[in-house]
This record gives structure tokens, C-alpha cells and sequence, in this order.
């Protein structure tokens, strides 16, 4: 018997009986199967390699160009999966399936965070990250021929966030891992910002959750695991969750819509639009993989598809080059 089938044979015996199991997964082509690695590891294994996970550690999670202990958006994925892999061990769910959900959910973001994302859907009139990452992985990796992941893993990718909820329990997982996350440590990083300061919560949030960001992560996680054990869907309890809930639109006024953080807000906006114009009406500029794909996908779609998978630096180093006198550039 080969590694992976000792594995599979292993997770039915140990796992939830309504966790996903490895044996089930389905892929849109088939390829045969690994000897040693189930197929969520090996999704999994194909994320953490691909050239859209690896540009997340130059993209923005809140703060634009910030000093080294902020968060970008591959520590962010990195930090999603390790607290989604804890609730998914806790609940004897797929911890495989988890991780690979969490780590490949942003690899669609914008240069910029959010401020780049909300400059694309002003142009183009509909554009959202998560259906971006499913994007990538299906169809921009590995020249265009997409990394042909599980649906499972596809699925928890495009609905964690959204109206509608991933088909796996595992996936639920990652959408609460992916908001306790990104609440808690954007919280953290407003304290080093010197933005926010443990008595600014709301009195709710604090008595419930506490002030620590690492003390709220535990209140979040253990309610999770207290509340979905046995359940066939994953539960926060109501206390808990109108908490979190406060939490969220706290962080909303103090931080996301700040007015303090606005300036950059409108500069990184301006510089995801201008990029965007100049590629719409000079696509020769664009590299040649892109222009490849522009029968396929036309010139509008293959422009947000290069433009998205900017990094920070890379738009900023691309928009000086465009539209800064070199000299200026040179001079700073």
C-alpha cells in the first residue's frame, strides 16, 4: 500500500464522517495520483510554490509600504492558516484541505489591498478578489494553464468571502479563520501604527474578547470549537459573535476608512488607474505572456489580470517609469 492511500485509508477512520476526505477530491482534468501526497497536500503544495502566492509578500494588507513587523498579505494568509488549522484539528475536520483554502484565498489581490481592489471595480464596474484568486489558480498559473486544484479547494477559495458559503465544512472554517485574522492583527498593527489603543474597543468588544490580540484570537477560536463540535456546520456563538461583529465595524471606522490613512488610500487608487489606462491603450506594453492570452480573454480582462498581479513595489516602479521625469525619480 502506497503512502497516500495509508493516508486516505487513515483519514476515514480518524476524521469527522462529515469532514472532506482526500479519496473523494475531484479535479477538472485528471492526472494520476501522487505516491505519497493525498490530493489537498498536493494542492496545497502547489500554492505555497506558485508565483501568485509568493508575490503576497510585497502586496498590502492594510498599511502601504509599511516598516518590517506589519502584516502583508502573505503573512496574513500564513496567519489564516494557522488558526484555521487549529480549529479544523480541534473539530477532527481535513486540516489539509483547511490549510489549502487558507493559504491560496488571496493570492488575487490587488497591489494596494483593498484601496487597489475598489480602484479595478471603479474601472471596470465589477471586480472582487476572491473570484480573481480562483481566477488565478484556474487559469493565470503556470502560463495559463491554471494549478487544476481539487473543486474543494476551488470552492473554499472563491466563497470565503461573499453571500455564499463554501460547500465544506473546511471551507466555513477559512471564513471565519480569514475574518478573526485579519480583524485581530490589523487591530495589532493599529497599535504599533499608533492609531488605536486598547482602551479605544468598545467596552463589548473588550469585556467579551478582551484587548489582547492574541487573547482574542483564543476567545474566537475556542468559542468556534465549543460550539461546532459535532455540529455538521461551523457555529460562533451569539455573544461571541456580536463581538466580533462590533469588532469588525470598529476596525471599519477607526482603521479601513480612516481619514488619516485616506491620502495613501487616493494615491494608490490613482496609481492602479493610471496603470490601467496606459495598458488599455498601449497593450504592446504589456509583458508577452500577457499578450498571448489576449485572444483568449481580450484586452480588458487581460489588462486587470496583469495590473492585479502587481506588488506594491513593482506598480510603484512602473508607474514612475511611465509618468515621473527620470531625474525626479533619481533625485530621491
Amino acid at each position: 500500500m502506497k503512502v497516500r492511500e495509508r493516508i486516505e485509508e487513515l483519514e476515514y477512520k480518524i476524521l469527522a464522517p462529515f469532514a472532506a476526505k482526500s479519496r473523494d477530491a475531484v479535479r477538472e482534468r485528471d492526472e494520476s495520483p501522487c505516491d505519497f501526497r493525498t490530493a489537498f497536500q498536493r494542492d496545497r503544495d502547489r500554492i505555497i510554490h506558485s508565483k501568485s502566492f509568493r508575490r503576497l509578500k510585497h502586496k498590502t494588507q492594510v498599511y502601504i509600504s509599511p516598516g518590517d513587523h506589519y502584516r502583508m498579505r502573505m503573512t496574513h494568509s500564513l496567519e489564516v492558516a494557522q488558526i484555521s488549522r487549529t480549529i479544523a484539528r480541534s473539530l477532527m475536520l481535513n486540516e489539509d484541505l483547511t490549510e489549502a483554502i487558507a493559504l491560496g484565498h488571496d493570492v488575487g489581490h490587488t497591489p494596494f489591498g483593498h484601496s487597489g481592489e475598489y480602484a479595478l471595480k471603479d474601472l471596470i464596474g465589477c471586480y472582487s478578489h476572491n473570484e480573481q484568486s480562483l481566477r488565478v489558480v484556474e487559469h493565470l498559473e503556470r502560463n495559463g494553464q491554471g494549478l487544476n486544484l481539487t473543486a474543494e479547494v476551488r470552492d473554499g477559495i472563491l466563497n470565503h468571502t461573499g453571500n455564499s458559503k463554501p460547500l465544506t465544512l473546511e471551507g466555513n472554517i477559512v471564513r471565519f479563520g480569514d475574518r478573526i485574522a485579519y480583524l485581530c492583527h490589523d487591530y495589532d498593527d493599529g497599535i504599533r501604527a499608533g492609531m488605536l489603543r486598547p482602551s479605544d474597543l468598545p467596552p463589548n468588544v473588550a469585556s467579551t474578547l478582551g484587548t489582547n490580540p492574541s487573547r482574542m484570537i483564543t476567545v474566537m477560536v475556542s468559542d468556534i470549537i465549543i460550539k461546532s463540535t459535532g455540529k455538521k456546520e461551523i457555529l460562533m456563538s451569539d455573544p461571541v459573535k456580536n463581538a466580533m461583529d462590533q469588532l469588525r465595524e470598529f476596525m471599519f471606522e477607526k482603521i479601513y476608512h480612516s481619514p488619516e490613512l485616506e491620502p495613501d488610500r487616493k494615491k494608490a487608487r490613482y496609481v492602479i488607474s493610471k496603470l490601467y489606462e496606459y495598458f488599455m491603450k498601449n497593450p504592446d506594453s504589456l509583458p508577452q505572456e500577457f499578450l498571448d492570452r489576449e485572444k483568449r480573454w481580450g484586452l480588458q480582462t487581460t489588462t486587470v489580470d496583469y495590473v492585479a498581479g502587481l506588488t506594491d513595489l513593482y506598480a510603484i516602479k512602473i508607474f514612475e517609469k511611465l509618468f515621473i521625469p527620470s531625474t525626479w525619480a533619481q533625485s530621491k
